[in-house]
């Protein structure tokens, strides 16, 4: 078990206390070091972004909101309450790209999501404006079937961004997930591997010649060779959608967000065990990273040196920081906002 101090029997945080030493598991190979809330009272928010200002930029999901915690804690909600937003980046001409997964419905006393909201549509691509949250819908579908639940999103350094989409799960059944490539225009989309269970997170490798996609249900992370833009090479059967599984952990587990560190191992937020798990790219476990929260759901890195790691804890409803031991990847226009 995680002796995670100042943990309360509702899995929150001692609100008395900023950081919270997190203690090493016997048998994993864990960073001892201290983590700081900066935000708290979010509704189930994921999608951090570091800006060059200080601030980070995240989803709350639970809500519907598009959210700005600056360096002192000030917490701002940009522009109107709407959909399921999920994942953001920063685009080439230095506004926000969003995911947004149609809505969920929230039950009193769930934290997660269950099921699709009363007024759900489909999901949705949108470009977002960083300073007043204003959307414009850029993709509702790919190949005349509508996009489900979009969740995740990278750019490349051609402009162009991968992106997946999660699927819907209803009572009895379940839209499968994919992973796609667009342009930041609205001109195309296509489709570059279909049916992905629940795809959950997605990053590129230094080199950009591997694209990473983490599945949710299978706690697997799957790796596709680059050929150009929105071009994968696919494995044979049995791989169920040409790509190749280089990672997944023997206990019980789900995979959500990821990001890459500039050595390129890949750093996976680890629902159930409540970890950060870092896999090289053969897929070996290099180690593991405790949190004080069950269901730590995305991470990103900023900071002069990147290796300030923000990290959304979604099971408390809050955004923390912690000193990471590898500077992570410094992301495609993520300094764009500065121009």
């Amino acid at each position: 078990m995680l002796r995670l101090p100042f943990v309360d029997k509702g899995n929150t945080l001692d609100p008395s206390r900023k950081r919270v030493r997190l203690s090493q598991q016997k048998g994993v190979r864990t960073m001892p070091t201290e983590i700081r809330v900066l935000a708290r009272d979010l509704g189930f928010p994921k999608g951090p972004i570091a800006m060059p200002d200080g601030s980070i930029i995240l989803t709350e999901i639970n809500g519907g909101r598009i959210t700005r915690v600056d360096p002192d804690g000030t917490v701002t909600r940009l522009g109107p309450a709407t959909g399921g937003p999920n994942g953001l980046a920063m685009g080439p001409d230095g506004t926000l790209y969003l995911c947004d997964n149609g809505g969920s419905r929230y039950i009193p006393g769930h934290f997660m999501g269950q099921g699709p909201s009363h007024d759900y549509a489909g999901g949705c691509i949108a470009r977002v404006d960083p300073a007043t949250g204003a959307r414009t819908v850029l993709y509702t579908e790919c190949n005349g079937r509508r996009l489900s639940a979009p969740n995740d999103l990278v750019f490349d350094r051609q402009g162009g961004f991968w992106f997946i989409d999660l699927g819907k799960r209803y009572a009895a059944h379940r839209d499968h997930g994919g992973l796609y490539y667009a342009q930041p225009d609205g001109s195309s989309i296509v489709e570059v591997a279909y049916p992905i269970l629940s795809p959950n997170g997605v990053g590129l490798s230094p080199d950009e010649r591997t694209v990473y996609v983490a599945d949710t249900e299978s706690a697997r992370l799957w790796a596709f060779d680059v050929e150009g833009p929105g071009v994968v090479r696919k494995q044979p059967f049995p791989s169920p959608h040409g790509g190749r599984c280089i990672a997944g952990l023997p206990t019980f587990c789900r995979f959500d967000s990821l990001a890459v560190e500039a050595s390129g191992n890949i750093a996976v937020a680890t629902l159930v065990t409540g970890r950060i798990s870092i896999f090289a790219p053969d897929g070996s476990l290099v180690r593991q990273v405790a949190m004080p929260d069950s269901h730590p759901t995305n991470i990103c890195f900023g900071g002069p040196d990147m290796r300030t790691a923000y990290i959304t804890l979604s099971g408390n409803g809050e955004l923390a920081a912690m000193e990471w031991s590898e500077p992570g990847l410094r992301l495609n226009f993520q300094r764009a906002a500065e121009l």
